[in-house]
């Protein structure tokens, strides 16, 4: 106990640790100092700007956050969830209203002058602390260094041990893989970005041989939702589409939503997922079976008490009140760059106001808390951690996936990599970092900019009068009835759609119809689709199995039997498999349609109001990336979610982080070899220190 007490003491009064507390303290004071001049001198009746009352509030300042801020902290943990947001929120402008209020030279007087005044002093503060840096993340990674070291040294309390300092990697050390997901990034992007010098991060970790870079292939659909249930579950085929209609129960499932979310991952679960024996997910889809879940989609909950990484980033006035204000100012950029897109005539383009303008703060936002949660559990010495960061995939659906907007985003992204490496060194555990993406975007002008009428509206014409009267049942159909209890469907004819993928629904029958059903209900539907300017390939069932018809010809996915001119030819190589797997999927349409693509652009027709879309076939949604540490044993190729699943549980069976799993890993798959240390790379610090 002695010897740990000597440890602790002798870590606390380390001459280059008293310096940098010296020096943030120094900074604190001159930052409070100007804050407090500029506050005094733009409120209207202040009484007095003497510099040394200035400088009394200054001390008074930051006696009353020194007493104050632990409080907050104390109480923003206990209310976990909503309750630390909401007071995180006026930690910082209680903290100077107080500190204004027992000011004895009375410079501001009145309530709602103090708060006017605390406030503009808060905001103030955040632009200065942000200018100060250079833009840089200097302050962050202060801030998530000591709540790991306070993570850290309770855990070393409880032990009874001493806290330690690290300050390189060290030999011995128990591994972890931290596995961070850049949403929506394709591999053809990220190399590129890659190759102009713009991903310093990422770039230093490729050229130096310490990680290696290869692109996977998603196949259909693309999204989020589809790559995360094979990613974290295995399970893939669970998921048709971002959304989709199922007949058993006449209900439309949105992945995204936190009840549709939670029933999925019931489906996806079989206690072998990913992130079991003690993992954490973070700012996911759905869980992987991790032992903490963190603003995962499907457990729909913000951080409870027990996340102090959500705590202190709202109680710091580096954390939550600093994005509160650079998210204003990120909302004022948008708006700046998309009225320089209307200015150029940029096409395409899409609208870029209402909802979007909230989203693009909130995702900056969630990429410093998701920081900051991952900072916390590598404290912890969690064995495995998967977070989803989508500031790109957000910024690119609106701007597009290669526009200057989107590839700053991507800066940023490569930003935070930066910052988890410089954070390396105060992390329980000698963590690996693989970093790789869920699918990519394709760019084009939308479905209903092109053709002037939506994809729903297209069906509904060639549907005809029928569609509003309801279908007729065809006679193989006849005595067969719905499910009980289901209600009945909004449209007898329902389009669900997933950028340039959508699935038709005829929402009467209970189970999927084959074409010679369709045809009796519609007659014109499918051959009406496949001639559309605008769609590329239409599949439905038939006696043969599914077959998939365009404009001139058609293609029988089983055998590959192709009649006239190949209407997958545009869609490259994979497109046979990737629709003949879909078709097996879950829940997937009487109809399967994907919107044509360009032959010399590539660029496809999103049947969303997005000009960067994903979810179906074309350019470079399919197109994922994933990067590892190098000399690490390799699947010879990653086809599917399902298969980069395979691909994870190999590498943390490998690093003794899960036990062998043969239904997951099959037979020896990745052909794994003893691991040698001096071929992987961990996250060590950062070349600054």
């Amino acid at each position: 106990m002695a010897l740990s007490w000597r440890t602790e003491v002798r870590a606390l009064f380390a001459w280059r640790r008293v310096l940098n507390r010296l020096r943030a303290v120094l900074r604190s004071a001159l930052t409070t100092f100007v804050v407090l001049t500029l506050t005094l001198w733009l409120m209207p009746g202040v009484a007095s700007t003497d510099l040394l009352d200035i400088l009394g509030l200054v001390v008074l300042v930051a006696v009353v956050g020194a007493v104050l801020r632990p409080l907050l902290l104390l109480g923003i943990t206990a209310l976990g969830g909503w309750g630390a947001m909401l007071l995180g929120v006026v930690a910082q402008v209680a903290v100077m209203v107080i500190a204004l209020e027992l000011d004895p030279a009375e410079q501001i007087s009145g309530l709602p002058t103090l708060v006017a005044a605390a406030i503009l002093a808060v905001v103030v503060a955040a632009l200065l602390d942000w200018m100060a840096d250079s833009g840089s993340d200097d302050t962050f990674v202060r801030e998530a260094r000591r709540l790991m070291r306070g993570v850290r040294r309770r855990a070393a309390r409880r032990a009874g041990g001493p806290l330690i300092t690290f300050r390189r990697p060290r030999p011995g050390a128990e591994p972890g893989l931290l596995m961070v997901q850049l949403d929506g990034v394709a591999e053809p992007v990220l190399r590129w970005a890659i190759r102009a010098g713009n991903l310093p991060t990422l770039g230093h970790w490729l050229r130096t041989g310490t990680h290696t870079m290869r692109g996977w292939h998603t196949g259909l659909p693309s999204t989020t939702p589809a790559s995360q249930a094979g990613i974290l579950h295995g399970a893939s085929r669970q998921i048709p589409g971002f959304r989709w209609y199922e007949k058993e129960t006449g209900k439309l499932m949105v992945s995204n939503r936190p009840r549709d979310a939670a029933i999925i991952e019931t489906r996806l679960s079989d206690g072998r997922g990913l992130l079991r024996d003690g993992g954490v997910s973070i700012s996911n889809a759905f869980s992987g079976d991790a032992a903490t879940n963190l603003l995962t989609v499907s457990h729909a909950a913000l951080p409870g008490r027990s996340a102090r990484g959500w705590a202190a980033f709202m109680a710091s006035p580096y954390g939550f009140t600093r994005a509160l204000v650079l998210g204003v100012a990120e909302v004022l950029t948008e708006l700046h760059q998309a009225r320089l897109q209307r200015r150029r005539n940029l096409q395409p383009r899409v609208s870029r106001s209402g909802a979007f303008l909230a989203l693009r703060p909130a995702s900056m936002l969630l990429r410093d808390v998701n920081v900051s949660l991952m900072a916390e559990q590598m404290a912890r010495g969690v064995p495995a951690i998967y977070c989803d960061l989508v500031d790109y995939d957000e910024v690119a659906h609106h701007a597009g996936p290669a526009r200057p907007e989107s590839m700053r985003q991507l800066e940023s992204l490569d930003r935070m990599l930066g910052v988890l490496e410089r954070l390396a060194p105060e992390a329980a555990r000698q963590y690996h970092l693989v970093v790789l993406s869920d699918h990519g975007q394709s760019q084009g002008a939308t479905f209903r900019q092109r053709y002037g009428e939506t994809l729903d509206e297209v069906a509904d014409r060639l549907a005809g009068s029928d569609r509003a009267a309801g279908p007729q049942m065809p006679a193989e159909e006849e005595g067969k009835v719905e499910p009980e209890n289901t209600p009945p469907p909004a449209t007898p004819l329902l389009v669900v759609s997933s950028g340039n993928l959508s699935m038709i629904y005829l929402t009467r029958f209970p189970h999927r119809l084959n074409r010679s059903a369709i045809d009796h209900v519609y007659p014109q539907l499918i051959d009406g689709l496949a001639a559309h300017p605008g769609i590329g390939l239409v599949v439905a069932q038939t006696e043969e199995g599914p077959v998939a018809y365009g404009t001139d010809g058609s293609h029988r996915l089983r055998d590959g039997t192709v009649t006239g001119t190949d209407p997958l030819l545009p869609y490259g190589p994979s497109a046979c498999h990737d629709l003949l797997r879909h078709q097996s999927a879950a829940h997937v349409g009487d109809l399967v349609v994907i919107s044509a693509v360009d032959p010399v652009t590539h660029e496809v027709a999103a049947f969303e109001e997005l000009v960067g879309s994903h979810g179906g076939l074309g350019g470079w949604q399919t197109d994922a990336v994933l990067v590892h540490p190098s000399g690490w044993p390799t699947a010879r190729e990653l086809d599917g979610p399902d298969a980069v699943h395979r691909q994870l549980v190999g590498w943390l069976t490998m690093l003794g982080l899960r036990k062998p799993d043969k239904a997951v890993l099959g037979a020896d798959p990745l052909h794994v070899e003893d691991l040698d240390p001096g071929r992987t790379a961990r996250l060590s610090p950062s070349r600054d220190g």
